[in-house]
């Protein structure tokens, strides 16, 4: 596979890692990026994430959940995960195994258009020229042990639920949760 995820996933890499960088934003644009970050889930998880920007935390959470502004390093794809969705990242960034044990949550509910991703290959050199690319709007990401998948599709097209990364050790479902805006 490509190495594709560790220019993409630079954030979340730096963010699983033990050393951050020491990154100086300009106070309105930290707000910007905390706001943004903030949008991807619920206020009722958001408001007491952690908030990690650049891979420094930027503000300190309580309630066990991390919101980022990007997906991928500068596509203004906000994310809030719970820490099995860290996990898996953390795997995922570092090309290790990961097997899920326990439901794991993410919510991305500014979607993700204009920065999709193949639906098969977490690697792929060129999502965007792949031929299953998919983007989802405002949806949630839930990761659960593999035996629990079975009878669901992995085509995107269907308008619910449906499995991304199918046969990766990153597999998970995907649940749409309004229409692409």
């Amino acid at each position: 596979m490509a190495n594709y995820l560790v220019p993409k996933i630079g954030v979340a890499a730096l963010l699983c890692s033990a050393s951050f960088i020491n990154t100086a934003f300009a106070s309105d644009d930290l707000d910007a990026l905390i706001t943004r970050a903030k949008s991807a889930a619920p206020a009722a998880i958001s408001d007491n994430a952690t908030v990690i920007v650049k891979g420094k935390e930027v503000v300190k959470g309580n309630n066990g959940w991390t919101c980022l502004p990007d997906t991928f390093p500068d596509d203004g794809m906000p994310m809030c995960n719970d820490a099995v969705w860290m996990e898996m990242l953390d795997a995922m960034v570092n090309k290790k195994d990961f097997k899920a044990d326990k439901i794991g949550i993410s919510y991305m509910l500014q979607g993700d258009l204009g920065a999709g991703v193949s639906n098969s290959d977490p690697y792929h050199p060129n999502p965007k020229k792949a031929d299953d690319y998919v983007e989802t709007g405002p949806h949630l990401m839930i990761i659960v042990p593999k035996t629990m998948l079975e009878g669901l599709t992995d085509d995107p097209s269907t308008g619910g639920p449906y499995v991304m990364w199918k046969d990766t050790p990153y597999v998970h479902i995907m649940v749409p949760v309004a229409d692409k805006k």
